[in-house]
This record gives structure tokens, C-alpha cells and sequence, in this order.
């Protein structure tokens, strides 16, 4: 069975804008949620990506639904799809890649295999996958979801969440989220590393320039 629901609104240009400036791992000093676990990997070195999450859901062999969303992603789409746990069959190769780089779609995030890692870098499409394979899918017509909530990871990732991705890692936000708290606080504390190392490059202990010394003595006496 195929689901498809209509796709979903865009994160606003300056959102996206000012999200471009903030490194994903500042934001996993402020959050646990909406962050994959480590098992994602770029297929070639990448700048930081933004965009919209446009989300699949695709199932072991088939593919069918992934050509049929190559014709709905927009310019400023990324393209994030779930395999469902399937770790055998490659969904995206060096004809898939190059089409959806022809739409425009800003970068794919692959929870499952790919193919064909040459050609991939070829397209100049942005992607993140969890490894290779040979296998292909195939046109079965099983069935998938697009634009329903997805499992990136471990992380919930909605249709219209803002991404943020760099060879970092990447993380997964909702516009309001982001707009209201995420991306400020990761870009105060953005603003304070290089202080931050120049105290250390001066000599600093780190335990002191974090505060862990404090806390650990403290703990200590209370022992």
C-alpha cells in the first residue's frame, strides 16, 4: 500500500539562513532528542546542508516510491528516507542520484545502503547513507509513506523539520523549535569557543574553564 500526503511547508529563507551558520554538535550541547546515533556517514566531503525534510518510508526491495517522490521534491528539499531497518538492498545509485540533483533537492539522507559511491559524488548531490552494497531494489510497487513521520537513526524526524547537516553529524528540528530557542543558544555558545580555546592554547586547565573542577570538589567534600 502506497500513503502519500501533500508536501509540506518550507522552512522560512532567513530561519534557514541564520540555521546555516550554527554547527549540528553545537546543538547537541542543548538537546537529546531530534539527533541520530552514529551511524550515518557522508559519502564525500560536504559542506553544511539546510533545508526542509521531505520524509520516505521505503520498504526492503522496493523503490518504486522513491522514482515517483523524485518528481515532488523541491528546490530547497532535503530528501530523508527511511529504510524501515533494511541493511541488504541499495535504494539510491548514480541514476537516482543525478535525477534528484536535477530537481534542485538540496541533499538525501539515507538511513539504509546506496550505490555506486563514485557516480554518487558525480551528481554533486549531497549524501549521508549508512554504508554500500551491490544489492539494488527493485520496481515490486510494495508500498511506502511519504511525508509521514520517519525514524532517521533513532531520531523522529517530521515532514517540514528543519536540517542541519555537516560531516559533523546532523540534527533534526521543528521551524518552531529552532526559531524560538535551538538556533540562538547554539550560536551564543558558537560564539564563545574561540575564546574558549585560546584559554586553553594559554594553558587553562580544561576542568576550570568548564567548571567540571568546581563540581567535582564540591562533590567530594560532600562525600
Amino acid at each position: 500500500m502506497f500513503r502519500i500526503r501533500p508536501m509540506p511547508p518550507q522552512v522560512p529563507a532567513a530561519l534557514l539562513a541564520k540555521a546555516e551558520q550554527v554547527e549540528p554538535a553545537m546543538i547537541g550541547h542543548l538537546r537529546l532528542s531530534g539527533i541520530p546515533r552514529d551511524c550515518l556517514r557522508p559519502i564525500a566531503p560536504t559542506k553544511r546542508v539546510v533545508g526542509t525534510a521531505v520524509t520516505l518510508l521505503l520498504p526492503t526491495i522496493d523503490a518504486a516510491l522513491l522514482h515517483h517522490a523524485a518528481g515532488l521534491v523541491r528546490p530547497g528539499d532535503i530528501l530523508v528516507i527511511d529504510r524501515l531497518g533494511d541493511q541488504r538492498f541499495a535504494c539510491v545509485g548514480g541514476v537516482v542520484a543525478l535525477a534528484l540533483a536535477r530537481t534542485g533537492l538540496t541533499a538525501l539522507i539515507l538511513d539504509g545502503l546506496c550505490t555506486d559511491p563514485a557516480e554518487l559524488r558525480e551528481s554533486g548531490l549531497p549524501i549521508w547513507a549508512s554504508g554500500t552494497t551491490a544489492m539494488t531494489t527493485r520496481m515490486h510497487g510494495i508500498g511506502g509513506e511519504m511525508n509521514y513521520p520517519v525514524s532517521i537513526g533513532g531520531a523522529v524526524v517530521l515532514p517540514g523539520d528543519l536540517v542541519i547537516a555537516d560531516e559533523a553529524g546532523m540534527v533534526f528540528l521543528t521551524p518552531d523549535e529552532a526559531a524560538m530557542r535551538d538556533i540562538d543558544l547554539a550560536l551564543t555558545l558558537q560564539a564563545g569557543e574561540p575564546d574558549h580555546l585560546a584559554q586553553i592554547r594559554g594553558g587553562r586547565p580544561l576542568g576550570d574553564l568548564s567548571g567540571a573542577s568546581a563540581l567535582v570538589q564540591m562533590k567530594l567534600a560532600d562525600s
